[in-house]
């Protein structure tokens, strides 16, 4: 797809609300758990999904229909509801008061065609369908949740939405928006029974730091090269469909034919980032693929059913610049395998540890550090109040030096990802020529 031209709207915004739990919850504090309150996550992540006018729900209003939902789901999730204050050794914790989250109203002289692929990330309209009230993007003392429904003249709707990261991943925010769905269409209670369980990922007692974790270590380069400007960011998305991932995989050797989409996609993109940034052939690089702690490789974690709090880890391998440009991919692929089969209990177990014994270190901030998050399977594109699926949902922008990886359909109806990158304008272009050769094939730019 080409550039996308400036498109210009009005939008009319209502007074920002809190919305509360539907009745009187116990007032409490609850301790986030070792993992939950780590630097590096002490942000807010931006969700926006988009749904198409369904006639079937004519007569019924998304704002009103939304609102009530939320209220009825924060009974459940009514630490969702409260404040956050931080107490010693940086240790966070929620104190339960029912103050509610933040809700908008809005409605927008537009509709989804006109929008077209302006929605999708870098979403240049996210501060239209996402506004900011001043003093409520803290991580102490504000709302945890700001919910913003815009009516479009279509008979559509753009449902925005930002999140305390320390409060919950993708994972747990997706269970939560799947009780506001069960609700809006009357279930008495959420088919997910909620569970706080935070301790189940506190640090031991005694702390005790038993693995290596690369991804806190700040690595220092040959020419200051690694430092991060942001006067001159700029950011794209680029698909990868079926087409795209064919091609990749003729770079590989019969025994990494197999590697997941999410491997291939990681490693070209890790190799294509790093060209683009023209370091020092003999400085040191690195790579850290969010993985998720639940499920059944997991079972000796003991994480429960419907645990919604922060169950991931960065696991990160290193490489030499020089070594990952002028390897094959299969280099890539074989360092991104590597750093997912680190996860396991221990791992888990040392990082909480890590993060009690080290006071919480933020994630060191560099070019030579690149962090993939992959959130096609959260569970964000299943949320339904009435009017079905969202034709898109997923993560709204890169951050720096993070990629969101978002699923997607092109023109021709295939699924395939979105991968948004942040970087200098330059290195962008460099970056997409890299692509270009790579894959053989042009890769699809979504927006500038």
């Amino acid at each position: 797809m080409g550039s996308l031209c400036p498109l210009l709207f009005p939008v009319n915004r209502l007074e920002p609300e809190l919305i509360t739990p539907g009745k009187p919850m116990p007032l409490e504090t609850k301790l986030l758990s070792d993992i939950d309150d780590q630097g590096g996550i002490r942000f807010h992540y931006s969700v926006i999904m988009t749904y198409k006018n369904n006639p079937s729900m004519k007569g019924n209003d998304a704002v009103m229909v939304m609102k009530e939902a939320l209220s009825r789901a924060l009974v459940f999730y009514y630490p969702l509801a409260g404040r956050l204050r931080e107490g010693p050794n940086r240790k966070l914790m929620v104190e339960c008061n029912g103050e509610g989250v933040l809700f908008i109203e809005a409605n927008a002289d537009v509709t989804l065609e006109q929008l077209g692929d302006t929605i999708l990330p870098p979403c240049p309209h996210l501060e239209e369908f996402l506004f900011n009230p001043p003093g409520s993007d803290g991580i102490l003392g504000c709302p945890l949740l700001l919910f913003q429904v815009t009516r479009l003249t279509c008979g559509g709707f753009i449902f925005g939405l930002r999140v305390n990261h320390t409060i919950c991943d993708a994972v747990g925010l997706g269970q939560f928006l799947n009780a506001i769905g069960e609700m809006a269409k009357g279930a008495d209670s959420p088919s997910i029974p909620p569970v706080w369980a935070r301790e189940l990922l506190n640090a031991r007692d005694p702390p005790t730091i038993t693995l290596p974790h690369y991804e806190y270590e700040q690595l220092l380069d040959s020419e200051g090269s690694f430092i991060i400007d942001q006067s001159d960011m700029a950011q794209r998305s680029f698909y990868f469909g079926p087409q795209q991932i064919r091609a990749l995989r003729k770079h590989l050797p019969p025994h990494l034919s197999t590697c997941s989409s999410f491997e291939l996609i990681t490693a070209c993109v890790w190799k294509c980032r790093t060209l683009s940034l023209r370091l020092n052939p003999k400085d040191t690089v690195r790579i850290s693929c969010a993985v998720n702690a639940r499920g059944k490789r997991f079972n000796d974690l003991c994480l429960p059913w419907g645990f919604y709090g922060n169950a991931f880890a960065f696991p990160t391998v290193v490489s030499t610049v020089e070594l990952l440009c002028a390897s094959p991919l299969g280099y890539g692929v074989e360092l991104v395998r590597k750093s997912k089969a680190q996860m396991d209990k221990e791992y888990m177990q040392s990082l909480a540890d890590f993060f009690v014994i080290r006071g919480r270190p933020p994630l060191p901030m560099g070019w030579n550090v690149f962090i993939v998050s992959d959130n096609r399977h959260t569970g964000l594109g299943e949320f339904d109040v009435g009017w079905g699926k969202p034709l898109f949902a997923g993560l709204a922008r890169a951050v720096s030096m993070i990629s969101f990886y978002v699923r997607d359909k092109n023109q021709e109806e295939e699924f395939g990802t979105l991968v948004p990158i942040c970087l200098p304008s330059t290195c962008l272009e460099r970056f997409e020529e890299e692509l270009k050769k790579m894959t053989l094939e042009h890769v699809e730019e979504i927006s500038k």
